[in-house]
């Protein structure tokens, strides 16, 4: 699919250059954007109405990110997943999220907890026919909350650093694995459930345990690279 058919002009701010970072990666994680596929400065400029400035910008950033591979006189591509960017962020996210599932335990407030119930909702009314997306998105949502009632900002900036990694993730661990009805709500019910007893020790074991099975999931769907450690 070309860039112009899935992009559209982006309304002129001061910060331009984070708006085209923002949208591109919104769509390389979503998916519209797919592995391998070619992003022309002058094509995404020309779609999203910018200079290509901003467009070179962001893309430099992306890379920095992850997202995005520069190579030297072929211009930038979206980057594929390897079982080795898999590792490496789950080995992050894990040593992260047991700290903030500590923390959220022993700092969770009644608004707090309120929140969590308002996405839990709307994962139990999530039908069969949910889409990979639907379903990062609340599991997403969900884990945004254990981050702030952690109530530890260089925590919380840690975990918006591998955000985008992670929903990338969970959209492709979705897409192959059909099961978000049958486990998501339950193992995401039991995990705030924990917290409001302020059970630290458990809330880490759960979360340990929640977030090892989509990443060994997808792990298995990923053919061996040569970049293992």
């Amino acid at each position: 699919m070309g860039l112009s058919e899935v992009m559209g002009p982006l309304a002129m701010q001061p910060a331009l250059s984070k708006n085209v970072v923002d949208t591109l990666r919104e769509m390389i994680t979503s998916g519209t954007l797919e592995a391998g596929q070619h992003l022309k400065e002058t094509e995404i400029a020309s779609s999203l109405g910018v200079s290509r400035g901003p467009v070179r910008e962001a893309l430099t950033q992306l890379a920095n990110e992850g997202h995005v591979e520069l190579r030297r006189h072929r211009g930038a591509f979206v980057r594929r997943l390897t079982r080795r960017d898999v590792h490496e962020v789950y080995s992050l996210r894990l040593a992260l999220e047991r700290l903030a599932a500590e923390r959220a335990a022993q700092h969770i407030t009644p608004r707090q907890l309120a929140q969590f119930d308002e996405v839990l909702d709307r994962m139990r009314a999530v039908t069969d026919d949910y889409t990979p997306d639907e379903a990062a998105a609340l599991s997403l949502a969900f884990h945004d909350l254990v981050y702030e009632a952690a109530n530890h900002s260089r925590l919380m900036q840690s975990w918006l650093f591998i955000r985008s990694h992670v929903a990338l993730f969970l959209r492709t661990r979705n897409a192959a694995h059909h099961d978000f009805v049958d486990v998501g709500y339950k193992e995401h019910k039991l995990i705030r459930d924990v917290l409001a007893a302020g059970d630290s020790a458990r809330a880490v074991t759960l979360i340990e345990e929640h977030i090892q099975r989509p990443y060994s999931y997808l792990l298995a769907d990923l053919p061996e690279d040569d970049t293992e450690d």
